[in-house]
């Protein structure tokens, strides 16, 4: 990943323990296109699918880590947590505005996923009250293996958050600047809180094997949401005409990949896998928070909503 900017370019950062704060950021998608990476329908929609999962996938981060405060004694982690809280929430309303103003008015419907995914946020606090009641063991279990499971996937959003602040081969390829602000803005702050979820794991008594088995469930996951969430995203495409097959989204697929307008999804899921799985990581050690910091300083998004520079 790149290093930090050069010297002098901005205040010294804490890595392992930057200020996180939310920011207040709108977007306006009248002007986007649907196919917001010209010429380039699956790339498009292979990113839309985090549009997709990321509201209420959000929301769920929120309510794991909201569930350890209680537990966590160290002020500055709680610090954390709150700042962590507030972005993550404005991260969700943010995504949801691309569902409601850019796919569902291009007649495309994500409800069927989207229901399924609120509909277990919306039972999830019920079915932990009856487990704690229950088993307080068995309670803490399932919370660390959710926390595990939400630190894996913060770090491949803070690995993809760097990425995209680093391509310059999107602007060249014409992106749309605002759903292009949306993702660096967003980047920035994963990048901005990438140790939080981490560090709530650890303090909550997490151990390296459930660690591990819950970044083998996201890694699952995240391959499902991207592929699986872009092909089901392209056959309801209205100005898609040909039938969508997946030797063909295959071959797309790769030719964006050359043109670096996104990632090789297996070659970064299993890339980062040395990087994580390594038993003394530590999410401050991957990624720059002043290069975040230095994007937000120029983010229209975060501009006009009076950030507040360190």
């Amino acid at each position: 990943m790149a290093g930090p900017p050069e010297a002098g370019s901005m205040v010294e950062i804490d890595e392992r323990h930057p200020r996180i704060q939310p920011r207040r950021v709108s977007f306006d998608w009248e002007k986007t296109p649907l196919h917001w990476i010209p010429g380039d329908p699956v790339a498009t929609h292979m990113i839309n699918s985090f549009h997709i999962v990321l509201p209420e996938g959000e929301k769920w981060f929120i309510q794991c880590v909201k569930d350890a405060m209680p537990h966590i004694k160290d002020e500055k982690l709680l610090s954390e947590i709150k700042g962590f809280i507030g972005q993550e929430m404005v991260h969700a309303r943010s995504h949801q505005g691309v569902l409601t103003q850019l796919l569902e008015v291009n007649g495309i419907d994500v409800s069927k996923i989207t229901e399924p995914a609120a509909q277990g946020n919306a039972d999830r606090p019920a079915q932990m009250a009856a487990l704690k009641e229950r088993s307080p063991r068995l309670w803490r279990l399932r919370l660390q293996f959710e926390l595990a499971a939400v630190a894996a996937i913060e770090h491949y959003t803070a690995v993809l958050g760097q990425w995209i602040m680093d391509n310059d081969r999107l602007d060249e390829a014409g992106v749309d600047p605002t759903m292009l602000d949306l993702l660096r803005w967003h980047g920035a702050e994963e990048v901005e809180h990438r140790s939080v979820v981490f560090d709530v794991f650890q303090q909550m008594g997490g151990k390296y094997p459930m660690r591990v088995a819950a970044w083998a469930v996201s890694l699952f996951f995240l391959t499902w949401a991207v592929m699986g969430g872009g092909i089901y995203l392209l056959k309801q495409d209205p100005t898609i005409k040909r039938k969508v097959t997946f030797p063909r989204v295959y071959r797309s697929y790769r030719k964006a990949v050359r043109k670096g307008h996104m990632p090789g999804i297996l070659k970064l899921l299993l890339g980062e896998a040395p990087v994580y799985l390594k038993p003394s990581h530590h999410p401050s050690q991957i990624c720059s928070t002043p290069q975040a910091l230095e994007y937000l300083l120029k983010s229209p998004a975060a501009q006009a909503g009076g950030y507040d520079p360190y």
